[in-house]
Protein backbone atom coordinates (compact mmCIF):
# COMPACT_ATOMS: atom_id res chain seq x y z
CA UNK A 1 0.00 0.00 0.00
CA UNK A 2 2.84 2.39 0.84
CA UNK A 3 4.49 1.75 -2.54
CA UNK A 4 1.24 2.55 -4.36
CA UNK A 5 0.85 5.84 -2.48
CA UNK A 6 4.44 6.79 -3.27
CA UNK A 7 3.87 5.98 -6.94
CA UNK A 8 0.69 8.08 -7.10
CA UNK A 9 2.39 10.98 -5.33
CA UNK A 10 5.36 10.82 -7.71
CA UNK A 11 3.09 10.85 -10.76
CA UNK A 12 1.15 13.83 -9.40
CA UNK A 13 4.35 15.79 -8.78
CA UNK A 14 5.65 15.06 -12.28
CA UNK A 15 2.35 16.07 -13.89
CA UNK A 16 2.22 19.34 -11.98
CA UNK A 17 5.86 20.12 -12.77
CA UNK A 18 5.20 19.39 -16.45
CA UNK A 19 2.23 21.74 -16.53
CA UNK A 20 4.27 24.56 -15.05
CA UNK A 21 7.06 23.97 -17.56
CA UNK A 22 4.69 23.99 -20.53
CA UNK A 23 2.99 27.16 -19.26
CA UNK A 24 6.36 28.86 -18.92
CA UNK A 25 7.37 27.92 -22.46
CA UNK A 26 4.04 29.24 -23.74
CA UNK A 27 4.61 32.58 -22.06
CA UNK A 28 8.12 32.81 -23.53
CA UNK A 29 6.83 32.07 -27.03
CA UNK A 30 4.07 34.66 -26.61
CA UNK A 31 6.60 37.32 -25.58
CA UNK A 32 8.83 36.45 -28.53
CA UNK A 33 5.87 36.75 -30.89
CA UNK A 34 4.95 40.14 -29.47
CA UNK A 35 8.53 41.35 -29.92
CA UNK A 36 8.49 40.23 -33.56
CA UNK A 37 5.16 42.01 -34.17
CA UNK A 38 6.49 45.16 -32.53
CA UNK A 39 9.62 45.08 -34.72
CA UNK A 40 7.52 44.56 -37.87
CA UNK A 41 5.47 47.70 -37.17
Amino acid sequence: MMTFRLLVLSVCVLVLAGCNTVAGVGKDIKKAGQAIEKAAN
